[in-house]
């Protein structure tokens, strides 16, 4: 019996981000997973190690790496048609879930019980905040790159990524801000201290 599952995965190096704006540098979702997935651990560990939380920092990651999977069946829909209305908002809340269920379905019975929880992930848990602002942390980031390069287009994109992160009122993301965040703002040699 085929299983497609992993190779709909490879195909997430095909779904570009940021479509409807120009870009110095394409961004695919493949790419964008294994930052958000980096920047959840990231945040997972500051919570646990510097604020004493308890969050599950393997799960955590396991939701990140996952959850663009939906993206693989219907692309990436451009932020300001996702969020125009309520209603349109809904509906594609409900194209990804089934999207998400049937890659799902794309794997082997036996393969299902330990994959399909971070699939269809938990998005009430602490492990999937941390996700939601890692996902909006990869974007800023991506604005602050794309302003290094001369690109003026995603001024407007940092300063209302920024204001959200910071309207969440998220320790663990004012400690990346803090302490993370100035050295993406420098060059190769600047980083070298050279």
């Amino acid at each position: 019996m085929r299983y497609d599952f992993y190779a709909y995965m490879d195909r997430m190096k095909y779904i570009r981000r940021w479509q409807l704006m120009r870009s110095e540098r394409d961004e695919n979702i493949m790419e964008h997973s294994q930052s958000v997935a980096m920047l959840t651990h990231a945040l997972g560990v500051i919570r646990n190690e510097v604020f004493g939380g308890s969050v599950n920092v393997e799960k955590a990651v396991l939701y990140a790496m996952y959850h663009e999977i939906s993206e693989v069946l219907t692309g990436d829909l451009p932020t300001p048609i996702k969020y125009y209305n309520r209603s349109i908002q809904s509906a594609y809340k409900d194209l990804e879930r089934s999207a998400a269920e049937k890659m799902s379905e794309m794997l082997p019975t036996e393969m299902k019980g330990a994959l399909t929880p971070y699939i269809l992930a938990d998005e009430e848990s602490e492990e999937y905040k941390l996700v939601k602002a890692a996902d909006r942390l990869s974007a800023y980031i991506k604005c602050l790159e794309e302003l290094r390069s001369g690109n003026g287009e995603f001024e407007k994109a940092k300063k209302s990524i920024e204001d959200d992160l910071h309207s969440r009122g998220i320790p663990e993301v004012e400690y990346f801000f803090e302490h993370f965040i100035p050295s993406f703002e420098l060059t190769l040699d600047e980083l070298e201290g050279l």
